[in-house]
């Protein structure tokens, strides 16, 4: 049965006319005026007949699709699988459909994602963005609204709401430093991202404020990845100088480290102390929990979930002036150092 064909029927059945049953439909009983019994009557009866409306002629009607554009760097990352599902969740209650693309860390990918969003004539954009440029996404910015998630550039004019990674790897330094920890390990992830750049700042920040001469440190690493984990970890445990303590950037490169310290026959916290960033969790179930530094993906999902929505309904006024937004992460204690 076509849209129009369910419209009459609904008008047929229920008495009223089709651009009263259209209105009622489309959530703008109350805008027109029209009676609760109506609305009541109307809702019911679309209900029953399995009414469905058509959103692709709705799209080309009022120019808008009801259709938001999602980039993630890595879905399997459980951090931004969760962030995804946070995202999603937000936008079906407000009334949109989701389109998930995953770049893969790959500036190109990322191209390839945002040009086929656009040719869907989606109605914003929320992006992890990869790359070290936000030339693309602030061009895009001038079709639909744009909102980065997780990673930002600095001096960009998009708005974004990220995690304060900076106080994140001081605040993870810091424990690791309390606990009596004296030769640190960080793993990285990918070097030119910011959430990065900053938890590196945050680590040496906390090493250099200490105070303590006798505090060494190592960074190392290039991925967000458990391969990652494992091979620098393997790496610098077969060095001369192998750490007492792993700062990991991410649960995935927590895991690789996790394999290679076993591998070696070590124990946590026995012989080697853990701390990871990023929580969920399965952390609670490992032998020992892991002590982590948890992002608040909750609080960042529904923030530029709200804040997109607001972009959408200011475009066409061009009122729309959001913000940059930090939120601090906070220490989660296992026994994992």
């Amino acid at each position: 049965m076509s849209n129009k064909e369910s419209l009459q029927t609904i008008s047929e059945r229920t008495g009223y006319s089709v651009s009263t049953v259209s209105r009622v439909l489309s959530g703008k009983g109350e805008q027109y005026r029209i009676g609760k019994q109506a609305i009541e009557t109307i809702t019911r009866e679309a209900r029953e007949c399995n009414y469905t409306p058509d959103l692709i002629a709705k799209g080309l009607r009022t120019k808008k699709t009801s259709t938001i554009g999602l980039t993630v760097p890595s879905i399997d990352n459980p951090f931004f699988s969760n962030l995804a599902s946070i995202i999603t969740n937000n936008l079906k209650n407000h009334g949109y459909n989701i389109l998930l693309a995953d770049s893969m860390e790959a500036e190109q990918m990322e191209t390839d994602a945002l040009n086929s969003f656009l040719s869907r004539k989606v109605d914003g954009i929320i992006a992890v963005p990869v790359g070290s440029s936000p030339d693309l996404l602030e061009r895009i910015s001038k079709i639909v609204p744009v909102v980065l998630i997780d990673r930002y550039f600095p001096d960009t004019t998009l708005p974004y709401v990220c995690t304060d990674n900076y106080y994140g790897g001081l605040a993870a330094t810091r424990h690791l430093i309390y606990k009596g920890y004296r030769n640190l390990l960080a793993i990285q992830g990918v070097q030119t991202s910011m959430p990065n750049k900053e938890r590196v700042r945050g680590f040496k920040d906390a090493v250099r404020d200490s105070g303590i001469e006798e505090i060494r440190f190592t960074v190392t690493g290039n991925a967000f990845s458990s391969e990652n984990g494992y091979e620098s970890t393997i790496r610098v445990l077969e060095s001369g100088n192998p750490p007492d303590a792993i700062f990991a950037f991410s649960t995935t490169i927590m895991l690789g480290a996790l394999t290679a310290i076993r591998e070696k026959g070590l124990r946590i916290p026995d012989d080697i102390g853990i701390i990871s960033f990023d929580n969920n969790r399965f952390l609670d179930y490992l032998d020992p929990p892991i002590t982590r530094i948890e992002q608040p993906a909750v609080q960042i999902g529904q923030l530029a979930t709200d804040m997109l929505v607001r972009m959408i309904g200011d475009f066409q006024t061009e009122d729309n002036t959001e913000g940059k937004i930090f939120i601090r992460p906070f220490l989660v204690e296992g026994r994992s150092c």
